[in-house]
């Protein structure tokens, strides 16, 4: 159901037709880089955490993690994700698939700078089987994302 809501929310930009319904799962990054024939870190991952009582959305780099005291100094307080059985009641999508589109205007969605090194990246379009290939400024709009945020560590290379 959640590929279908994304789908309806999709039309109002013309481009429902983009998503990548795969036969096999992608419901980790592993899985997803191996579906869709991709290096992992390409995979826009969305981390869902708790901040207060409100539900927010991190969309990060695959290779990435969340880097504890970034996340602390920029939100102020620890992080925490949600529980399992939070995930599909707040953010609308299931485990595996949750993506930063077709949420509730509750729900405050940030973009981590580990994406910015791509041309496009893979966030999950709902299910933990399908994927959409976006720009990072598409991704941006679409997601209608905050802010770019930099909370994540482990992405960068020796030099960077």
């Amino acid at each position: 159901m959640s590929v279908e809501t994304v789908k309806q929310y999709f039309k109002q930009f013309g481009i429902e037709d983009k998503v990548r319904e795969l036969k096999d799962s992608s419901a980790t990054v592993e899985l997803a880089a191996q579906a869709l024939g991709v290096q992992g870190a390409r995979i826009a991952k969305t981390l869902s955490f708790k901040v207060g009582g409100a539900c927010v959305l991190i969309v990060a780099a695959g290779d990435a993690k969340i880097d504890n005291a970034r996340y602390k100094a920029y939100f102020g307080t620890k992080a925490k994700m949600l529980a399992a059985q939070e995930v599909q009641e707040l953010t609308g999508h299931p485990v595996g698939g949750v993506c930063p589109f077709a949420v509730g205007e509750e729900v405050r969605v940030y973009l981590d700078e580990s994406l910015k090194r791509f041309d496009t990246v893979f966030p999950a379009y709902g299910s933990a089987n399908s994927a959409i290939e976006l720009t990072c400024d598409e991704l941006k709009r679409y997601a209608n994302a905050i802010e770019w945020i930099d909370v994540c560590k482990n992405w960068q290379t020796e030099g960077e």
